[in-house]
């Protein structure tokens, strides 16, 4: 018990082969173009609301390039404050989480590096964000750095393909996981769909342990016991 519990506190790594695409095939297919070329000067800012995958996508990005490109990454996470240290000599990608956080110091500091990634040709400037660049609350200038490449809307999942990604994470796993079980889950537990892929993979062990099918009765007690 106490395994499955830590088996539900742990993230699964994100990579670009564990991201659902859904309505998202557009994007995730420029990325791994870029992935798979040795193309400069790629700026994308990608937007979407809570849990649709955006900081997923920016991470898998990251260590992709790290570990199939070997390019150096730097990945920063914004808060108000958000200082964008780095050396004289860029790295090869730079990644930017929430860009819409940053307070008015922070957005000075990013507009500057924005300015120094094009005069280098950097390999790629990922930015993501809570809405279209031209609703963000940023500087002008600012929103126009974020415009300068594609601009992608990241989609959250619909149920049914939620429901989808679960039943279908399971057959990969080797077992089957009933609609009921998928409905209930979407009904009363978080929506978001990490979370929910470690509750199918520990509900998984759950059922082998106990030597019993996966059904709503068992995904109850699962919940209860463990949750």
């Amino acid at each position: 018990m106490k395994q499955l519990l830590l088996d539900l506190s742990l993230e699964n790594i994100p990579t670009l082969e564990n991201f659902i695409p859904g309505r998202n095939v557009e994007l995730l297919h420029a990325l791994n173009e870029f992935l798979a070329t040795s193309s400069s000067g790629n700026f994308i800012y990608c937007w979407g609301g809570s849990g649709s995958g955006k900081s997923h996508l920016l991470k898998s990005v990251s260590a992709a390039c790290i570990r199939l490109k070997h390019y150096q990454a730097a990945y920063f996470t914004c808060d108000q404050y958000t200082e964008f240290e780095l050396n004289d000599d860029l790295p090869d990608c730079i990644i930017v989480d929430d860009v819409d956080r940053l307070g008015p110091e922070a957005q000075i500091k990013l507009f500057n590096l924005y300015n120094q990634a094009r005069e280098e040709c950097l390999a790629l400037f990922f930015v993501s964000g809570k809405t279209a660049p031209a609703q963000l609350q940023l500087r002008r200038d600012v929103i126009t750095r974020l415009s300068w490449g594609l601009v992608y809307q990241i989609h959250e999942l619909t149920d049914e393909e939620k429901g989808q990604a679960m039943k279908g994470h399971a057959v990969n796993s080797g077992f089957e996981l009933p609609e009921e079980v998928c409905d209930y889950l979407l009904r009363y537990e978080k929506r978001d769909m990490s979370y929910l892929i470690r509750i199918v993979d520990a509900l998984g062990c759950y059922s082998l342990m106990l030597q019993r099918p996966i059904t709503l009765p068992l995904l109850r007690q699962f919940l209860h016991e463990v949750l």
